[in-house]
């Protein structure tokens, strides 16, 4: 159930804020066959997939998933986070974000890939490094302590803050799908934590760096979720672009 629960999770379409909606298609009806035809081929079963809604400003509470997970990567520091989600958000709830964000992690080229780190979910009562919330655009700024913004996600010390707005919507001209762009962000505020910096594209057309700042723009680069590209640690100079952060759209 845990598995099945995961790919639903990261089946999540970008909507608006204040009236997305979703419905899976339903599979069409098998046409009746004569006695002598051999039974029609049942078409896939639908699965209705949670449509994610949240307010701009939440109340700051929020809810952590209880069970911890295995260690993921074999060599390297090991460091422990838990998950939470702010109360108000609705369609996704602590522990399938939580599974999102270690199916992310258990990628080969995702940072515990590179050998110098292994990362382990949490459980309740146990003792953690940093934690990941999921939160409203507001509670984003309280979280991260660096003025308005309300559209970017961050790192602050040792919490890792992904904004839910970029988590449904994406951003657009990404150049790749939303499950890439969830898993780009949750690498890049990751390797904040990691101790990594920004860095700069290294070339029109090659791969962004995870530790781009992709989220304000892509700069020639091509979208890349992955500190690892072609089974080799990736990276760009140290740097940032002076990019404008954008005012979300309606």
């Amino acid at each position: 159930m845990r598995i099945f629960r995961i790919v639903v999770m990261l089946a999540f379409v970008a909507g608006c804020s204040s009236t997305p909606s979703f419905s899976a298609p339903a599979a069409p009806a098998s046409p009746a066959a004569p006695s002598s035809a051999a039974p029609p081929t049942r078409g896939p079963a639908t699965v209705d997939v949670p449509v994610i809604r949240y307010p701009v400003e939440g109340g700051g509470a929020f809810d952590f998933a209880q069970a911890g997970g295995p260690v993921v990567g074999s060599r390297g520091t090991l460091l422990t986070y838990r998950v939470g989600v702010e109360r108000g958000i609705t369609g996704v709830d602590a522990a399938t974000f939580g599974d999102a964000v270690e199916l992310i992690y258990a990628d080969p080229r995702s940072w515990p890939g590179t050998g110098n780190w292994r990362l382990r979910r949490a459980g309740t009562g146990e003792r953690f490094d940093y934690t990941i919330y999921l939160a409203t655009p507001a509670t984003r700024d309280v979280l991260c302590g660096n003025g308005y913004d309300r559209y970017t996600s961050c790192r602050n010390g040792n919490t890792v803050v992904v904004n839910v707005a970029r988590w449904v919507r994406g951003i657009p001209g990404y150049g790749a799908d939303l499950t890439a762009y969830r898993q780009y962000v949750v690498n890049h505020e990751t390797g904040h934590r990691l101790g990594r910096g920004h860095e700069l594209c290294p070339g029109p057309g090659r791969p962004a760096p995870v530790m781009q700042q992709q989220t304000l723009g892509l700069h020639g680069c091509v979208a890349n979720p992955w500190p690892i590209v072609d089974g080799r640690s990736y990276a760009g100079r140290s740097g940032q672009y002076n990019d404008p952060t954008p005012e979300e759209s309606p």
